[in-house]
């Protein structure tokens, strides 16, 4: 049975597929290393499909086809060792060395990235969006915001749900990272201007301006000014401001009442009325995150 060595510092970050992360040495150098757990029967189908967005070793194919390796705007950490047993994969990269970035810089290295060649990979993710909104109808919609006071605002959003997947399905498709979070965005690349990225397990083909939106999630700059410093840096020919805007808008629309509707799941069912739970600690970041977006909310809404 795998076990970890000896002396490994254990980190945050563990996932669905991932069986813990740890800080290292290795060969002189500090690293991170993430076990990967090979999906077993009970888990979801999705988990052993190649381009399903839970693809189980999606970020062990990344590492082993260098395809991030040197990509404009965003990169991955530097690979250093990738090993593989009967019980799943161990992933070992350079440490990071952390630093926090604007917003708006973080918007720049994504619109750059986009236009990135990922080739013809079938473990690329495609219909993120589409793929986790499917797992949150199988349960039943948004049950939980539809006991609270914005119950009509989040039928109409999920009810139209669908008309606003197929317009981002029109949209021109760009390379996308599928996580990036500021905390997945830790280090600028020493020999190029841009940023070392991790958890590349969602990397795959998504609508232009996707991963913008699900950043503006954890910036304090609001959508619009990301979305001019994305398009600002966003090779010529690929796509205009108003593809740019729509692709962010529905991915931090959905994306945040989704995650607010999960927080409000998890304490629902305690004592007290549900609107009394709106202020608690693991609610209140949720419908902050969810107020700032207001404005698109309200776009979607026209």
């Amino acid at each position: 049975m795998w076990q970890p060595e000896p002396g490994w510092q254990p980190l945050p970050g563990a996932g669905p597929a991932t069986a813990g992360v740890w800080s290292a040495t290795s060969g002189g150098r500090e690293v991170v290393v993430k076990r990967l757990r090979r999906p077993d029967p009970h888990d979801a189908p999705g988990a052993l499909i190649p381009g399903d967005v839970n693809y189980w070793r999606r970020a062990a194919d990344v590492a082993l086809s260098g395809v991030v390796a040197t990509s404009p705007g965003l990169r991955e950490a530097a690979v250093v060792r990738v090993e593989e047993d009967d019980e799943g994969v161990t992933l070992v990269h350079e440490r990071v060395e952390h630093h926090v970035a604007p917003g708006l810089w973080l918007a720049s290295c994504l619109g750059r990235f986009a236009a990135t060649d990922l080739g013809d990979h079938a473990w690329l993710a495609r219909d993120q969006l589409r793929s986790r909104l499917a797992l949150v109808a199988h349960r039943g919609g948004w049950l939980t915001l539809a006991r609270t006071p914005m119950a009509d605002i989040a039928d109409h959003l999920w009810s139209h749900r669908t008309r606003w997947l197929d317009t981002c399905d029109a949209l021109p498709q760009v390379a996308q990272h599928g996580d990036p979070s500021a905390a997945n965005i830790p280090g600028r690349c020493p020999d190029a201007d841009g940023a070392v990225a991790i958890d590349w397990a969602h990397l795959g083909r998504g609508p232009v301006g996707a991963d913008l939106g699900y950043l503006s999630l954890a910036t304090r700059e609001d959508v619009e000014p990301l979305v001019e410093a994305y398009v600002a840096a966003l090779p010529a020919g690929i796509a205009g401001t108003d593809d740019v805007r729509t692709g962010a808008r529905v991915m931090a629309v959905y994306t945040a009442l989704t995650r607010l509707d999960w927080a409000l799941a998890r304490v629902a069912d305690g004592e007290g009325a549900l609107a009394g739970k709106f202020r608690h600690p693991s609610v209140a970041p949720y419908i902050r995150a969810m107020q700032r977006q207001v404005d698109q909310i309200e776009a979607l809404l026209a």
